[in-house]
């Protein structure tokens, strides 16, 4: 439960809201239309309270010309005061009973925006839950953030069509019928100016809804792009690449910015013709009134309820207009919402049993074998086939791989997560204190922390925090350095435990004396346990029980370190291309360090 959360506060906030903790229902992923539709129908008695108070309120505002013109006709023209005194009268009760109504409408209507909201992020972020590692894969950092951050909001405004739309269309006929009563023309002009309003609006909000789209899309690859400096200025900096990274960041804001233009103007041209031509029309009916007074068709009181019908049209004819302005900027967010939302997790049909005790791991695309109880690192010609072994072992995608005979994707997901743990190197760290930050299924006591931040060769960076494992620490450790927080996802893994860890690149932005020293505190830290890093690195490669060289995705020599370094001409050049590249990498680490000490 978060800080300060007590249960029930939502429903204290907006009377009957959704429960921080329910369950949010199974959205209709159908489209960006059914799934604004679902949102209404899950708040069923609250959408048709929100009509009915939008559709009382709006004939109860048309009905106060209705008796001012009785209150002129009756009353003020013969000169019968108390006519006049009772219409007057009448039109107070008729207002107060329409403020109270206003009040209740906005609140209905808030809470209506507010459930939506609320629903939709719990939709969201339990769907991204399950989703868990095949998010990356689906949807970009950027793209969940844009979706949270504004799409959440712009299609839960669109719903205020569920209450002022309803009351839009009701007291439209209601005009139009009391219009009939004094005369057809007036009538005719009323029900036909809508759809001309509609026709002349079509065009501009279909164009709107693409140039929406656009931007939005382009939004969410700044976000990402934003995230991934802000992940990576210190090795930027160090590398010299900070000037490059921030000339592409430059264009892409940019081209956004052009976009956002383009949006701009187009949505500029949506709401003056929702105030304009709502007003030009409404002004024909009011010369075609007055033309029926001058030659007596009406009469005067008549006249000024004409007035007041047009005075009290004018808002619902804009909103029509702003409605189908509203209603296309929330499809494009809802498809977004939606689209996300029909992302596929890992699939879990396994039905075999796990092995009963440590098995090996095989995976048959590259021909690596992993014994049980061994350290085994995977030197590959490029890091990248590397980690798709690792992927393959870890069920993190598609895979043949077999565990003790029985392929992995045979068996049922939870138990392969719960004793094969992959961690990467570039896995997410979250804020808050570091002891909960490196916290795995359980938190850890003192010991089994000390145990894992000495294997890590991690003790330094706990000693440089004001208060020791307790300090709080910035999400994704930006506070911390890079090799730093390298070391606090290998001492997050080793906290977890687990049967098999498969490690991508633990030690690869340390430098040459903490990465000896993590290799071998390591090994002894798995003793008896199955693990596999993925490393070109000598000093890791010396400690390793065996050692699979990979070439073109595929196992090229297996064996000690030093065996391969004498019969393999090509392991021996890639272990010396890391040994130059360690050099370049101290140098890195050295600025990411005083950078973090700043």
């Amino acid at each position: 439960m978060p800080p300060g959360r007590v249960p029930g506060e939502a429903e204290r906030i907006g009377g009957r809201m959704i429960d921080a903790y329910a369950d949010p229902g199974t959205p209709d992923t159908r489209g960006g239309w059914r799934y604004l539709w679902w949102l209404v129908l899950r708040q069923p008695g609250r959408s048709a309270a929100g009509a009915l108070l939008g559709s009382t309120w709006m004939v109860l505002l048309a009905a106060q010309p209705y008796m001012t013109a009785r209150a002129v006709d009756d009353g003020l023209v013969p000169g019968r005061l108390g006519v006049l005194a009772g219409w007057a009268g009448a039109m107070f009760v008729v207002g107060a009973v329409n403020a109270w109504l206003s009040i209740m409408r906005h609140r209905t209507m808030t809470r209506v925006r507010m459930d939506a909201n609320f629903r939709t992020v719990k939709v969201v972020v339990g769907h991204v839950t399950r989703l868990g590692a095949a998010l990356p894969r689906g949807a970009g950092a950027g793209e969940v953030v844009t979706i949270g951050v504004g799409d959440v909001q712009t299609l839960a405004q669109a719903l205020t069509v569920v209450g002022p739309g309803v009351g839009s269309v009701v007291v439209y006929a209601v005009v139009a019928g009391l219009l009939f009563t004094l005369s057809a023309p007036l009538a005719a002009v009323v029900l036909l100016g809508v759809p001309v309003v509609a026709l002349l609006t079509g065009p501009l909000t279909r164009r709107l809804q693409g140039a929406e789209g656009e931007y939005r899309e382009r939004q969410g690859v700044l976000t990402a792009r934003i995230a991934d400096l802000a992940g990576g200025l210190r090795v930027l900096n160090g590398l010299g690449g900070k000037g490059l990274f921030a000339d592409a960041f430059r264009a892409d804001s940019q081209r956004l910015r052009a976009q956002g233009y383009r949006v701009g103007a187009v949505a500029s041209w949506v709401q003056a013709l929702g105030v304009g031509l709502p007003t030009l029309f409404l002004a024909v009916v009011t010369w075609l009134a007055a033309r029926l007074a001058a030659q007596g068709s009406i009469t005067v009181g008549e006249l000024v309820s004409v007035y007041g019908y047009v005075a009290v049209l004018i808002g619902p004819v804009a909103f029509f207009v702003m409605m189908a302005y509203d209603l296309n900027r929330g499809v494009v967010a809802a498809r977004r919402v939606v689209g996300l939302l029909r992302l596929e997790p890992e699939p879990d049909e396994g039905g075999l049993p796990a092995p009963d005790g440590p098995a090996e791991l095989h995976d048959p695309a590259s021909g690596v074998r992993v014994p049980p109880g061994r350290l085994t690192v995977l030197a590959a010609t490029r890091p990248a086939e590397a980690a798709a072994v690792v992927d393959r072992l870890g069920r993190y995608g598609p895979t043949d791989a077999t565990w003790g005979g029985v392929r992995l994707d045979a068996v049922p997901l939870d138990a392969v997560r719960e004793r094969i743990l992959v961690a990467d190197n570039e896995a997410d760290l979250f804020a808050g204190p570091l002891r909960e930050v490196v916290a795995a299924a359980r938190p850890a006591d003192d010991a089994a922390l000390g145990r894992a931040l000495y294997a890590a060769a991690a003790e330094d960076v706990v000693r440089g925090l004001p208060e020791g494992p307790d300090s709080p620490v910035a999400g994704q450790g930006r506070s911390l350095s890079g090799g730093q927080r390298q070391r606090m996802r290998l001492v997050r893994a080793l906290l977890a435990d687990p049967e098999v860890l498969l490690a991508v690149e633990p030690t690869s932005a340390l430098d040459a004396h903490t990465e000896a020293t993590v290799a071998e505190r390591l090994r002894r830290a798995r003793e008896g346990r199955t693990t596999v890093v993925t490393s070109t690195s000598p000093l890791v490669l010396d400690h390793a029980d065996t050692v699979v060289f990979l070439a073109d995705g595929k196992v090229a020599a297996s064996g000690p370190h030093r065996l391969l370094l004498a019969k393999e001409p090509g392991y021996r050049a890639l272990v010396s291309r890391d040994t130059e590249d360690a050099k370049d990498r101290g140098a890195v680490d050295a600025v990411d360090a005083e950078e973090a000490v700043r």
